[in-house]
């Protein structure tokens, strides 16, 4: 399972997209999870401050360090309580499956094995920031590979340079425009990303989408789009559906829909 945790100060824009469609199913499917943690639940003030004005002067409102610190700190935390609850719930199944099967033990070295595989736990944070890297589907390809996934939406004038230097993996953007946070941006990943999990979508309709190449051992990106698709009825006011895609012939389809001038 992906578990996803995003840190944000408006974590109701998340309410009406993780609800609905493959999400939806993914998350009841137990493929994903995905957690919103409110930033200003950190802040060390009465008043809840998350900000502060820029050091030297300047415009805007700055996100300041020790809050989101604190987040991402308590956040690790949690997702490493979660996978020990998880394996020590594995290793009892495991173990109670073994003596079903009438031998009074699991093998010695059986829990050594899941200590291990808890300290390869894979984790990646991430700073939504218009000054990151392009999101691909590449990039979605590699996260999806991931047990943990930390988002971090910046709001206000940015980060202090410290959260870039010192607290994240990697920042990214989706695009050569302006956002006024990075929930947006948070929402298309943990979609994308959620795509190129198993089990979440069939492995077919993955193959066969814009971006993907069709083989799945190579899985690249492809520098065109989709074919054309058609559905019922055949003909609508004039406008036919082509008749290859009507004659059976799966052979000929294939060709047609590989063909660049079809694109």
């Amino acid at each position: 399972m992906l578990r996803f945790d995003i840190i944000t100060l408006f974590p109701n824009m998340f309410d009406g997209p993780f609800s609905e469609s493959i999400i939806k199913r993914a998350k009841n499917k137990g493929l994903i999870e995905i957690n919103l943690h409110q930033l200003r639940d950190y802040a060390t003030d009465k008043h809840k401050t998350v900000d502060d004005t820029p050091c030297g002067g300047g415009p805007g409102m700055v996100i300041k360090v020790d809050v989101v610190d604190k987040a991402i700190g308590d956040i690790i935390k949690q997702s490493h309580m979660a996978k020990d609850e998880t394996r020590t719930c594995e290793i009892s199944t495991v173990a109670s499956a073994f003596e079903a099967e009438g031998k009074k033990k699991a093998p010695r070295n059986f829990a050594s094995q899941a200590k291990q595989k808890k300290a390869t736990t894979k984790s990646k944070i991430i700073m939504l920031s218009a000054s990151g890297k392009k999101f691909t589907q590449q990039k979605a390809i590699e996260l999806s590979k991931y047990e943990n996934i930390i988002l971090l939406c910046g709001h206000y004038e940015g980060f202090d340079q410290r959260i870039h230097d010192h607290l994240v993996d990697e920042e990214i953007s989706i695009g050569d425009y302006v956002l006024t946070g990075g929930e947006i941006p948070a929402m298309v990943l943990v979609d994308t990303i959620s795509r190129m999990i198993p089990g979440v979508i069939k492995e077919e309709s993955i193959m066969n989408e814009s971006f993907m190449n069709l083989s799945p051992e190579t899985c690249r990106l492809k520098p065109d789009y989709d074919y054309p698709v058609y559905t019922r009825p055949i003909e609508y006011k004039g406008w036919r559906v082509p008749e290859v895609l009507l004659s059976g012939d799966h052979k000929a389809i294939e060709g047609w829909r590989n063909n660049p001038n079809t694109k």
